[in-house]
């Protein structure tokens, strides 16, 4: 993330950034601390990091297997494990986690990412569950491809429907925490892929492996071009 540009933003609001490494516990842990010197505790905490990671399955080392792990999954587990305790005191507080389509359904191509967004949304579901009665609200953002920096410069990035602008996801996020709405899915199509998936789990498959297909030619002759 460009540092420089989200202290502008933070300045302009009345905010605080800070510059962390999502995949260090103790830097999520810092974060914490000075948002609470600074705004004397947290209301609402977005978990919002995430990476792609290397694309394919035998090409990724366990080393980058690891650094998915860390910023997709773990960033979430230890942004709850240091922000929880204040909001369960006072007995209200609310998460909101970035996971991604592919935690719900999967992502051609992309075993990392696929394996890592799905436990993501395990986490998030299980926090809702087991804190959802005593006051932590919990919502898991689940958008296909939004315009941001990392889905820029790739083919095929905008995925089956399309791509969609950063206020948009921003707007289902408010709304759904005022709702208190646990699936936030700004790509509308997602929540019949999911019921399709449930409802004959074969049958999905067989139809991702054609989009597998359909992919794999599409960047063959991406590559063969360029």
């Amino acid at each position: 993330m460009n540092y420089e540009d989200a202290k502008k933003t933070a300045d302009s609001i009345g905010g605080l950034a800070i510059q962390t490494n999502v995949a260090v516990e103790e830097e999520i842990q810092n974060v914490i601390e000075e948002a609470n010197k600074f705004a004397g505790g947290i209301d609402i905490f977005c978990s919002n990091a995430g990476i792609i990671g290397v694309p394919g399955f035998m090409e990724a080392s366990v080393e980058d297997w690891n650094n998915m792990w860390s910023v997709n999954v773990m960033s979430h587990i230890h942004a709850a494990k240091h922000v929880l305790p204040q909001m369960l005191e006072r007995g209200e507080g609310y998460l909101v986690n970035t996971a991604s389509a592919a935690g719900l359904l999967t992502q051609i191509g992309a075993a990392g990412y696929a394996v890592t967004k799905n436990a993501a949304v395990s986490f998030a579901e299980w926090i809702k569950i087991t804190y959802g009665e005593k006051g932590i609200g919990v919502s898991c953002l689940c958008p296909q491809a939004v315009r941001t920096a990392m889905t820029a410069g790739g083919p095929g990035v905008a995925g089956v429907d399309g791509m969609l602008e950063p206020d948009v996801v921003a707007q289902d996020v408010l709304d759904a925490i005022k709702e208190e709405k646990f699936l936030i899915l700004p790509h509308k199509e997602v929540a019949e892929y999911v019921k399709r998936k449930g409802n004959d789990r074969d049958r999905w498959i067989l139809g991702m492996q054609r989009l597998q297909k359909q992919y794999e030619d599409f960047f063959a002759s991406y590559e063969k071009d360029n």
